[in-house]
């Protein structure tokens, strides 16, 4: 049985967690938004728990940086409830900047009600992905997002790479079997990594059906400003779809 009192302990992290300064809106929206979205370890992870009522599909994006994929699928997906974990807090910002609608330079209201927008169906944990897995059950997630990645190009940082044999083990346990672990990158020393790790995992098998299906964007696609900035220095990206077996 999983104990929700229990926190893991903190790994070490390397990346940046603050940006430029995050300005009076954002800031609002952090200290009053943020805290009715928030997931934390202690959480009871279920769907009645989390979004008040079952959903057909429970997806997660792991870094899922100024949340434009993350607000897109949920935008478009009422359906299903979207976990988004993000250590950057500028990032999470955004986030709650294209859901809530309030930018710089807007009238703020006294008291902000997440019920009031269009997007209900989205939670957040703004740390570490690590110090949530273990307060997450086996087999709860239907789709896994790790869209662009830090490469850590260098030989001697591939260890702080995300696809790594211990993460892995943790994605299998929480993907549900058939569920879709989707990773996008635009950079060549990690599409290299994705394709020898993932080979080398017997839980997980990749979808595509022929040599061009990894350059192609998926159907449910939502585009991201690195995408779009990658294309235009002309990075090209590629999408894999790895199915747990």
């Amino acid at each position: 049985m999983l104990n929700f009192n229990q926190i893991p302990e903190t790994p070490k992290f390397f990346g940046r967690r603050k940006g430029r300064v995050v300005r009076k809106a954002k800031q609002f929206l952090l200290e009053n938004m943020l805290p009715q979205m928030q997931v934390t370890p202690k959480t009871d992870f279920s769907a009645e728990a989390i979004f008040g009522g079952p959903k057909k599909e429970i997806c997660l994006e792991i870094g899922f940086g100024d949340g434009q994929h993350l607000y897109g699928q949920a935008l478009n997906n009422p359906q299903n409830g979207y976990v988004g974990v993000e250590v950057f807090q500028n990032g999470v910002a955004n986030l709650l900047t294209l859901i809530s609608g309030i930018k710089e330079g807007d009238h703020l209201p006294e008291s902000i009600d997440v019920h009031d927008f269009k997007v209900q169906n989205v939670r957040v944990f703004d740390d570490d992905v690590r110090l949530l897995f273990k307060a997450l059950p086996d087999d709860f997630f239907d789709k896994i997002y790790l869209l662009f990645p830090d490469p850590w190009p260098k030989k001697k940082h591939a260890g702080r790479r995300f696809v790594n044999p211990e993460n892995l083990k943790e994605i299998k346990r929480i993907l549900k079997s058939g569920g879709i672990f989707r990773i996008a990158t635009d950079h060549p020393v990690y599409k290299r990594h994705v394709l020898r790790t993932m080979h080398e995992d017997v839980n997980f098998v990749w979808t595509a059906k022929c040599g061009d299906d990894w350059r192609k964007e998926p159907s449910d696609w939502v585009k991201t400003k690195y995408q779009q900035k990658a294309i235009r220095e002309g990075r090209r990206p590629v999408f894999f779809d790895y199915k747990k077996i």
